[in-house]
């Protein structure tokens, strides 16, 4: 049985009144974790507030399977980032999703842009 599915067996396997409580308090306590093991220099706080955003994306799910797999797929997604196989740019991206600009406004840039916005940007 592969390593990497020990969290998402152990979550499938408890009974829990509330799972996504128990998935959401399992994240947040790995957070400082993630972030020293990464080197991710993001305060804490603002790491937790991306975790919760992603959480409040799913909030209007109401089918009891839908729920259930996306909790297997959180622990699974928790156990793949500690045991470091996700990439720490797929990391950034995810912990910076509600401040990143998307589509074509990512590319937009102001008269008054700095060289380094451009740069940044790939101009």
């Amino acid at each position: 049985m592969p390593v990497a599915l020990q969290l998402a067996l152990k979550a499938r396997a408890s009974v829990s009144p509330n799972p996504v409580a128990r998935l959401y308090r399992s994240i947040v306590k790995e957070v400082p974790r993630i972030l020293t093991i990464y080197d991710i220099d993001l305060p804490v706080s603002e790491a937790k507030q991306s975790i919760r955003s992603k959480f409040q994306e799913y909030d209007n799910v109401k089918d009891g399977r839908v729920i259930d797999m996306l909790v297997e797929r959180g622990y699974m997604d928790l156990e793949e980032t500690l045991l470091q196989h996700t990439q720490r740019s797929h990391l950034l991206r995810s912990l910076s999703g509600n401040t990143e600009m998307k589509g074509a406004a990512r590319k937009r840039l102001t008269a008054d842009s700095s060289i380094d916005e451009q740069f940044a940007r790939g101009y």
